[in-house]
């Protein structure tokens, strides 16, 4: 059984490797949890499988969000659990692979019961209690071809959408969406939608052309994708289309932001033909809010002239992060009902550090900013001395005047990940491998710092707290982390090659 090409772990022949290859695993995983537990205890804290892996207990407290519909976009609320030792929750790893072996693994997302990782051109669930390896997986969902767009956002009744290719074949099209369910894995439908060139030039691209990137987003009870030549909007239960637009002029939907409302970012070109078709020099941007039910536009805001990039941390309220130089975001806008601009947030020459993702298909991912309560949440730059620190603070969307300052303390750094009601979820990582590593919760109205559970990563895993190759995401009281893309460790490395993993408190396991 295959998950689709490139060639990887994921081929028939990883995949029929017999029980000697398992019982090989299974000895080394008792190896490294002893080593993981051990290292654990001396620091404060541990992780552990427990032996009743087979659960699949909801987490400690979870309530539903303030938007519970099964057709709105789940934002569930996340609360203090009963034990703060954290153990692993469900892993998914091979050890196997060859040196030069790579597989991309785009999009991550879970439920109370599963987490679902894209794998090359499949998409597999995982059960939550579980260690598993290629063939342990829960259920599959077969594509025609690669996955190449997702969303991150999911909704009520757990389903979710992503992107991909008409079939394996080099220099396929990115011309399909499917919605499916991430409780049971079942396609609830697909579609295919048209795909155009990369500029201004209408058609379909031709002769090795370059592709618009298309991307998908999700908002109450709407699905949409923009494909470069316009913006298509699906219901979620039949997948009818419900409206469509064209590209007019010389301007094109680049990206769908979705959430608490739907966000598309245009892209123009000036007529200044001096100059590369894609340099930034000719392109300017804009957002337009859109109804999800009409296709409507309700307002559109024009970024200024040399913007190099725009995303969209937030649609509900609405925040666009700028690129306005080579540096990456260079400011946030806060913007109000009608599209105008509120309050503007400067990163000062990167003291802030804010992170939005590098897909061209990803407007709306942007795992470092968070937004709520009335607030935006940064990290700063990383003081690298002595002693490793930094630390998150707020500013108010209203007057993008600073809120609370989170200090992470020495040795240590600070990573938002997310709001959960009138809280932030941030990761405490530890620098020294002495303190363990935390999920926490702040404050912004007491500046009071919570944690939720501490652990400890065995070494095939401490790269998964890197936010530049890994998807980090908190939900039903459980931290996950996973591998948007995996390569074969070298000759002289360790086979074991980590893919996910979840963590969750310990009295989880108690239930």
């Amino acid at each position: 059984m295959s998950f689709g090409p490139p060639p990887s772990a994921y081929t028939q022949s990883a995949l029929s490797a017999g029980a000697q290859a398992k019982q090989r695993r299974r000895k080394l995983l008792l190896g490294l949890l002893v080593v993981a537990l051990v290292a654990g205890l001396g620091a404060g804290g541990w992780f552990l499988l427990s032996g009743d892996a087979g659960g699949t207990n909801t987490s400690d407290g979870t309530k539903a969000s303030d938007a519970p519909g099964r057709l709105d976009v789940r934002r569930t609320v996340e609360k203090r659990p009963a034990s703060t030792n954290g153990v692993m929750a469900v892993r998914f790893s091979v050890d196997d692979m060859t040196p030069g072996e790579r597989y991309e693994m785009p999009g991550m997302w879970a439920t109370d019961k599963i987490l679902a990782k894209g794998v090359n051109q499949t998409v597999v669930g995982l059960r939550i209690g579980t260690d598993a390896s290629p063939g342990d997986e829960q259920w599959k969902l077969p594509l025609a071809g690669p996955i190449c767009g997702y969303t991150r956002h999911v909704t009520g009744e757990n389903r979710t959408a992503v992107l991909y290719r008409a079939s394996a074949k080099e220099g396929a099209l990115c011309d399909h969406v499917a919605f499916f369910d991430l409780d049971d894995g079942r396609a609830v439908w697909s579609h295919d939608f048209p795909a155009s060139p990369s500029g201004t030039n209408p058609g379909v691209p031709r002769n090795g052309a370059v592709q618009d990137s298309p991307s998908v987003s999700l908002t109450h009870d709407t699905v949409a994708v923009t494909w470069g030549g316009g913006t298509i909007a699906y219901d979620m239960d039949l997948g009818k289309t419900r409206w469509s637009t064209k590209a007019t002029g010389a301007c094109q939907d680049n990206g769908a932001a979705g959430g608490g409302a739907l966000v598309v970012i245009e892209q123009c070109w000036s007529g200044d033909e001096s100059l590369p078709v894609d340099s930034w020099e000719r392109i300017t941007y804009k957002a337009r809010k859109v109804d999800p039910t009409t296709g409507r536009a309700l307002w559109t805001y024009s970024a200024a002239k040399g913007v190099r990039d725009l995303d969209v941390p937030s649609t509900h309220p609405a925040v666009l992060a700028v690129s306005a130089g080579d540096t990456g975001i260079t400011e946030l806008l806060s913007l109000d009902e009608d599209g105008g601009n509120r309050a503007t947030i400067r990163l000062q020459n990167g003291t802030y550090v804010g992170e939005c993702s590098a897909e061209t298909y990803l407007v709306d991912d942007c795992p470092t900013i968070a937004v709520g309560a009335g607030q935006v949440f940064l990290r700063s730059k990383e003081d690298i001395g002595a002693r490793t620190t930094n630390w998150i603070i707020g500013f108010d969307l209203a007057t993008g005047n600073t809120t609370k300052k989170f200090e992470s303390g020495p040795n240590a750094l600070l990573i938002p990940v997310r709001t959960s009601g009138d809280r932030l979820l941030a990761l405490r990582e530890s620098q020294d491998r002495i303190t363990p590593t935390a999920l926490v919760s702040l404050d912004p109205g007491t500046g009071k710092e919570t944690p939720y559970f501490y652990f400890n990563l065995p070494a095939e895993a401490e790269t998964f707290t890197s936010i530049d190759f890994n998807d980090v995401l908190v939900q039903d009281g459980r931290l996950f982390f996973g591998a948007k893309s995996v390569t074969g460790p070298g000759a002289d490395q360790p086979k074991w090659v980590y893919l996910a993993l979840g963590i969750e408190s310990e009295a989880a396991r108690r239930k």
